[in-house]
């Protein structure tokens, strides 16, 4: 059995898209004015990758763009997320962007990536006994990502590389040599529970769960992802083609609001982390400290300052912790593409190899709601945003 994205097995992934496409084909889809009476249903995972859905729907922005949409469903792992999806549970949720070009090209399931959620807003965190500092010590260590297609392991293996290291997939327990690195795939909520009882040695993960480990339980960031690859992609907005075509209204008007909540976000960092924490709206089930250590914490002196390897090795670029800023740019596309034909999975990416990176990021992305969209909301062109739809991907293991 195949286990492509974890413990999804294919079989499971073709019964449950076949069956959803199968019933979607004999189903009408409405225009926007059927749609208003329709609610558009949302999943997302308890991360603040999910940030500016979260904050579109308190906000109210889903609503003043005659949308009618029930409050977000959490789910805890990225495979049920996924098959979810699959299953036509959601018509629109963020994805962590490896696993729609696993789902379009190595499953032919029709996903349009219409947006980045979020840029950055991860790290690498190791067990704070350990001794760990840098890339150069994982050898022989056991390390946790989210998923087998996830920027989280593409950059973990970036890294390990640089330093002369090879990853592995190895049960726990089996012996590692010096050089070797163990990687496993844990779901982000299981992460900090796992290190403190020794389980792992350290996880690449979204937050809240860097910052949960290092105020609850003395972890260490070791390195913030947003240091490695500046101002990077983590988790998308995603839809399905026939919505995008058939209904391109209410998926406009969706994306809109997005795009709203991503530079209210910005512009209110306390506010999201408020709203987002369970002593607030409830969103995400952890404390208002956590997520102001997320959202406001990435300039403490403590991860800029030392000798190296330090969590902030490049203070110049000026990456915030998180960021948002919703624009595809397929330079970033393309790195993607091409680094995952070359990292480590649980099953084939002989599909990522045969791809053309240039012809596979347009048939995949659809960049015309989100232009439209930073349009309408005036901030085309304003900082952080460029009116420029090209850039170049910096990225710096160091």
């Amino acid at each position: 059995m195949s286990r492509d994205m974890g413990t999804l097995s294919r079989r499971a992934f073709m019964g449950r898209a076949a069956a959803f496409i199968g019933a979607a084909a004999t189903l009408p889809w409405p225009a926007l004015a059927g749609s208003e009476k329709r609610p558009l249903r949302i999943g997302y995972l308890p991360i603040t990758d999910a940030a500016p859905l979260l904050i579109a729907h308190h906000r109210g922005y889903f609503k003043d763009e005659g949308l009618a949409v029930p409050r977000p469903v959490m789910v805890r792992s990225w495979n049920v997320l996924t098959e979810s999806f699959f299953a036509g549970k959601f018509d629109m949720t963020h994805m962590l962007f490896p696993i729609p070009l696993w789902m379009r090209f190595r499953q032919h399931f029709p996903v349009k990536v219409l947006a980045w959620d979020h840029t950055n807003g991860s790290a690498v965190t190791v067990d704070g006994r350990s001794g760990i500092r840098g890339f150069s010590d994982l050898g022989g260590r056991r390390i946790a990502v989210p998923s087998w297609y996830s920027m989280h392991n593409l950059i973990m293996q970036l890294g390990i590389r640089k330093r002369g290291l090879t990853p592995v997939i190895r049960p726990q327990g089996q012996r590692l040599q010096s050089h070797e690195v163990n990687l496993c795939v844990l779901q982000p909520p299981s992460m900090p529970p796992a290190l403190m009882g020794r389980k792992i040695d350290g996880f690449i993960v979204a937050e809240p769960f860097n910052a949960l480990a290092e105020l609850k339980i003395k972890a260490r960031i070791m390195r913030f992802t947003g240091d490695i690859w500046k101002n990077h992609p983590c988790c998308v907005l995603v839809a399905r083609e026939a919505l995008c075509q058939r209904e391109a209204p209410l998926v406009q008007g969706a994306v809109n609001a997005v795009v709203r909540a991503q530079a209210w976000c910005t512009n209110h960092r306390v506010e999201t982390a408020g709203i987002l924490s369970r002593d607030g709206a409830g969103y995400l089930p952890v404390t208002k400290d956590v997520l102001m250590r997320v959202f406001t914490g990435s300039d403490l002196p403590l991860y800029s300052e030392g000798p190296p390897p330090r969590p902030v090795m490049h203070p110049e670029w000026k990456a915030p912790r998180i960021g948002f800023q919703p624009f595809p740019y397929p330079s970033a596309t393309e790195f993607i593409i091409r680094q995952m034909g070359k990292s480590l999975v649980e099953g084939d990416t002989g599909f990522l190899r045969s791809l053309d990176p240039g012809a596979a990021a347009r048939e995949l992305v659809d960049a015309s709601f989100v232009t439209r969209a930073m349009e309408k909301a005036g901030i085309l062109g304003e900082s952080p945003w460029s009116r420029e739809m090209s850039r170049e991907e910096i990225i710096e293991i160091d």
